[in-house]
Formats: C-alpha cells, sequence, structure tokens
C-alpha cells in the first residue's frame, strides 16, 4: 500500500492571522550563488563584481546582489505560502537591512498578516511579512507579500476577512543605513557611467533602451537556484494552458538589470516600497524597462544619497503608443547612489 508521505502544502483555509511559520532549510551563500546570478542576469554593477572596488566603499568583498537575497529568502517561505499559489500579487515595506557575502547562512520565517476570500469561493488572498535572518539570527531582509491561493474546497466556511495595513513606502528616515559603507572614494571611471546623484531629477524618466527575451532554460535554472518549488513555474499541467508561469522575481532581476544602462551607479538597494505582477510573463517574451525618478533624499552613508526610483517592466516600449496590458512588473524602490 502506497505512503502519503509527500506535503501538499498550505491552501487558503490553512492560514491564520497571526500564525509564525519557521520555514526550513537554512542556506550557506557561496561564491557561486554570485556568479550563478550574474549569468543569469545582465546586471553589470560594480559593487557587486569586484571585491578591490567594494572594499574601497568599506565593505569586505562584493556582496552577492540584493536581489539574490530576496529571492533565496522568498525561495524559503514558498513551501509554507505559496505552493498552491495561483499568482503572487504584490510586495511592501521591504527593507535591505545589511549586505551579505559568502559564508553567510540565511533562514527565513513568516508572519500571517491577514486574509481575505474571493468572491469566486476557489482562492483568497493571504498576506505574510517574512523576515530573512543570518546565523546569529539578526534580520539582514524583511517584506510584506500578498498572494493568491487555491482552497483546498469552495464549499469550506467563509474566513473572516482582515486586511493588513501596508504603508505606501518605506520613510526616509526609516532607509537601513549599511554599517561601514563609504562612498568618499566612489571611482565614476570603474563604475561605467559619470552620473551622479546630482545629475537626476524627480519626474524624469529613463528609458534603459535594451531588451532581454525570456529563455524557458533560464528561468527554470534560476528557479531551482532559489529552491522555489511552485508547481505553476514548474509542471506545464498546473495551468489550464499548458504553459509554466514565469517566476515574477525572475522579471524583476531582468528589470534591475537592465536599469544598469542609465542607472549604473544606483548600486545598493535600500527598499522596497511597493511592488506588483500586473500580468503573467512566459517564455518567447521580451522584457524592455524605464526607470521614473520619484524621489532624492540624503543619506547617512559618507559620500553618498538615496534615490527613488519606479521601474516599470513591459513587453513593449515606453511612449504614447503604450499597451497597458503589455506591463508585466511595477517596482517603486530606494537606492544607494554616490554624490
Amino acid at each position: 500500500m502506497m505512503q502519503e508521505k509527500a506535503e501538499r502544502g498550505r491552501f487558503f483555509e490553512d492560514f491564520e492571522v497571526g500564525q509564525l511559520l519557521t520555514h526550513p532549510v537554512p542556506r550557506t551563500l557561496t561564491h557561486g550563488d554570485r556568479a550563478l546570478y550574474t549569468s543569469l542576469y545582465p546586471d553589470r554593477r560594480v559593487i557587486t563584481s569586484s571585491d578591490l572596488f567594494a572594499r574601497a566603499c568599506g565593505l569586505p568583498e562584493a556582496p552577492l546582489h540584493d536581489l539574490a537575497l530576496f529571492h533565496i529568502v522568498f525561495g524559503k517561505s514558498v513551501p509554507d505560502i505559496s505552493l498552491n499559489a495561483i499568482a503572487n500579487l504584490g510586495y511592501a515595506s521591504c527593507r535591505f537591512h545589511r549586505p551579505v557575502f559568502a559564508g553567510d547562512t540565511i533562514s527565513a520565517k513568516s508572519l500571517v498578516l491577514g486574509k481575505k476570500e474571493n468572491s469566486s469561493r476557489k482562492s483568497g488572498i493571504v498576506w505574510v511579512r517574512t523576515t530573512g535572518l543570518d546565523r546569529a539570527g539578526e534580520t539582514v531582509l524583511e517584506f510584506v507579500r500578498w498572494v493568491m491561493v487555491a482552497k483546498r474546497n469552495p464549499d469550506s466556511p467563509t474566513a473572516e476577512t482582515i486586511i493588513p495595513e501596508c504603508p505606501d513606502m518605506v520613510a526616509v528616515p526609516d532607509l537601513p543605513v549599511p554599517a561601514g559603507v563609504d562612498f568618499m572614494r566612489y571611482d565614476f571611471a570603474l563604475s561605467g557611467e559619470p552620473h551622479r546623484l546630482g545629475d537626476y531629477r524627480p519626474g524624469e524618466m529613463i528609458n534603459h533602451i535594451d531588451g532581454v527575451t525570456v529563455e524557458e532554460a533560464e528561468h527554470m535554472m534560476a528557479t531551482r537556484l532559489w529552491q522555489n518549488n511552485a508547481r505553476v513555474h514548474f509542471n506545464a499541467e498546473s495551468r489550464k494552458d499548458g504553459r509554466r508561469l514565469i517566476y515574477g522575481g525572475h522579471i524583476m532581476s531582468l528589470a534591475r538589470a537592465l536599469t544598469c544602462n542609465g542607472l549604473a551607479n544606483a548600486q545598493l538597494m535600500l527598499a522596497m516600497n511597493a511592488g506588483a505582477h500586473l500580468s503573467p510573463c512566459f517564455a518567447g517574451d521580451t522584457v524592455r524597462a524605464w526607470s521614473h525618478v520619484v524621489e532624492i533624499a540624503d543619506s547617512a552613508v559618507p559620500g553618498a544619497g538615496a534615490i527613488r526610483l519606479r521601474t516599470i517592466a513591459s513587453r513593449s516600449e515606453p511612449g504614447p503608443d503604450h499597451d497597458d496590458s503589455d506591463t508585466l512588473l511595477d517596482i517603486d524602490y530606494w537606492a544607494l547612489m554616490p554624490l
């Protein structure tokens, strides 16, 4: 007789507000994680590429890319939160508390903040706050996300609706200040672009020009790298149309990489104010990106300030003829930039 030992994941009915989920399988970061991130995404930022440059900026070596940390922590949460997800919908209040390096061991936990059943009664939305921790138990990353999760039984009783308040942005005084980082010796010749914080103005729009066509193999490799086992990313039979859904974080990293053309000196991500996946992406789609400069702020980091950007990823070019239905991703975030 076959024994049922496999985990089928949580359905909407299984979540309770206030529930704390400690996610399994801590992960020790390696230099291989840095190399694989660079091989998957065309990101040319010098601070995550060069140990010498990173040391000149006060870091012990080149850190892991900020979004690689995000993907790793996100991936830890998938078996407990979104294994039965229909779609990951959005993010808020994300803060990157400190850069992480090869040798750091990362674990994660999530607190259920809210839930709301959809009118179809076949699914519902669950809000969680996920925290990434280092080996000492210190927070390195935290974010709120909300995800649409299938119900096990559409006829099960309707859950009480609790929708948490999510701030529109991380306020300037709450932005993390990475310990030891110092941009006083920042080398613009090595960074690849001359543009510094004073060269940008709120309201400015930057077209990053380049495009990247999404490949099935790269997406599958990335999703495995982050240990994200959501079925819709692997099993073509999980969707009625028979197509694997590209992990939204893959589009996020592609968009951030494309911003290297025009925003190469927007180095470390400090916070993500908000983010939304607006339409699904599939292999064969070509991703383009542009950014709006929203705000400029001071920073306690020597030689640096903070720039707030809203980056759009889309299947089509920006401009008056842009079709909003092509928009894949809209993220609003703060990054550290030299003065």
